[in-house]
Parts: structure tokens; sequence; C-alpha cells
């Protein structure tokens, strides 16, 4: 990702964010990116019970206006608000904390505990490790060994 894709997220997640908070809701992610469309802001937002179809809709309308007013725009965009969804890919740390509790599935690159595929509880991060209850027995996933990993609202 360039720098200056990485200066705009950082600018719309310091805006956003405070937004969110007063109206009872979380920044989970933000993406910016070239789409056939054109330029894309797409934020990633949700709050206890789910994110409603009225809630993206205020906030659209309201972080719409404030980025309009605060950020130097280079070119059109679009603006996005939506849900992270029930499968929702787990991509940062914080994600590994929102989420606490619920079922995951986590790809390593190597062996974690004989396994490369865990399917578990998320019960927590801490220090660049990532701990899956798999069975109730809590398993420790270096959070560097991650290739992928997202919720998981399958049948078990």
């Amino acid at each position: 990702m360039n720098l200056r894709i990485q200066e705009i997220i950082s600018d719309v997640e310091a805006l956003a964010e405070p937004l969110l908070n007063f109206e009872g809701m979380r920044l989970i992610d933000v993406e910016y990116q070239r789409e056939r469309k054109g330029w894309v802001l797409r934020l990633f937002i949700d709050k206890q019970g789910g994110v409603t179809l009225g809630d993206c809709a205020i906030i659209s309308s309201q972080l719409g206006d404030l980025l309009d007013a605060k950020m130097a725009w280079e070119e059109p965009y679009h603006l996005e608000i939506s849900s992270p969804g029930l499968d929702r890919p787990l991509t940062k740390p914080k994600h590994f904390i929102y989420f606490k509790g619920r079922p995951a599935i986590i790809k390593t690159n190597r062996l974690v505990e004989g396994k490369k595929y865990l399917k578990g509880v998320l019960a927590g991060f801490s220090e660049g490790v990532v701990t899956l209850l798999v069975d109730d027995q809590p398993v420790a996933i270096p959070y560097e060994t991650i290739v992928k990993a997202h919720l998981d609202w399958g049948p078990p």
C-alpha cells in the first residue's frame, strides 16, 4: 500500500472514530482503493446487536460532510459504510480483541499444536499472540504465523 493511501486511511480513522463512538458504534476497518467505478472509501462499522441499514445511512451522511469539510481530496471518491458481515475477515490485531468470544477459523503458515488450520473461539490477543479456545483448550497462535483468519458462522 502506498504512503498516500496509508495517510488517507489514517486521517479518515482519526475523523471517523470519535463520530462512531458518539453514536455508540465502533470502527472495524477502513479501505481506500481504486475500483472500476473509481476511488472507493469503504468503512466497516459495528455495534452491540449489529449494524442496521439506518445506522449506515446516518454515519454515511454525517461522515461524508465531515470528510468533505476536513480533508483535501485529490480525486472524487465513493463513500461506502458497511457492516463487517458474519464471516468477517480478521486482518489486524485489534480485530482479535474486538471479536473476542466469537467463533473463528485461523490458517497458519506453520504447525501450531500439530495443525495449520484451527477452528475455535477467540479468547484474546496479547503480546503478538492470538489465543483461540479449541475444544475448550487454549491454543497460543503467534500473530506473525497467521495467513488467513475470519469469523466462523457456519455449521459446527
